[in-house]
């Protein structure tokens, strides 16, 4: 959780998302000072309508190769796992049945995406890495508390208007994506970055045009 007296922050994050990923490697120490809430990215693409990169034929193979770039850039080991997209809720469940505990987490987060391995076929080896077995993982994210928690913090996240993963929330402004992320940086030691007048402007900018639905 963040410093006392300091802004509060929540970070909402998949296992599925590769900038999710990136932003835990590339700002742990951001990622850490927050409280880690697991969502589901599929519940949020639902309720705005969006689609996700690995939706759209020609930015899936744009998304796998920027992210994979990105992480040689900024030092970042990755592999990606066999399929892309994948299941991702046992592992949602299993991190909220830990608390999402930053640890659990970066455990989790580094199975799929460090060492590129595979939810589906390798769930007991990830339970083992948690310390678990599979038996004991699967009973876990059974509970009915820890299906009804993550369906709490998709609740929570689009109450806030989160529409993507990763996305910090300070409680008064959201920041969507690892390219935002110093945005964010210059806002927590700037809160009035928002304040000049072409930000009050563009707040409030009418809309010119809009596609047919």
């Amino acid at each position: 959780m963040s410093e006392q007296g300091a802004t509060p922050l929540v970070w909402y994050f998949d296992f599925v998302s590769p900038y999710s990923y990136l932003q835990f490697e590339a700002y742990p120490e951001l990622v850490a000072s927050a409280e880690l809430r697991p969502v589901l990215f599929a519940g949020l693409l639902n309720h705005w309508g969006g689609k996700g990169p690995a939706e759209v034929p020609a930015k899936r193979l744009q998304t796998y190769r920027y992210t994979y770039w990105i992480a040689g850039q900024h030092g970042i080991a990755m592999t990606y796992p066999p399929a892309h997209p994948f299941n991702p809720i046992p592992a949602l469940r299993l991190a909220v049945a830990l608390d999402s505990e930053f640890a659990a987490v970066k455990t989790i987060f580094e199975f799929i995406w460090k060492e590129g391995r595979s939810l589906a076929d390798e769930w007991p080896a990830l339970a083992a890495h948690l310390g678990f077995t599979a038996a004991a993982a699967d009973a876990m994210i059974a509970e009915s508390r820890v299906k009804e928690a993550l369906a709490a913090n998709g609740r929570a996240a689009i109450a806030r208007g989160v529409y993507g993963v990763p996305t910090f929330d300070t409680c008064k402004e959201l920041f969507w994506g690892l390219d935002a992320t110093d945005m964010l940086l210059d806002y927590l030691e700037h809160p009035d970055v928002f304040e000049d007048a072409e930000m009050q402007r563009i707040a409030h900018l009418p809309v010119g045009a809009a596609r047919k639905t």
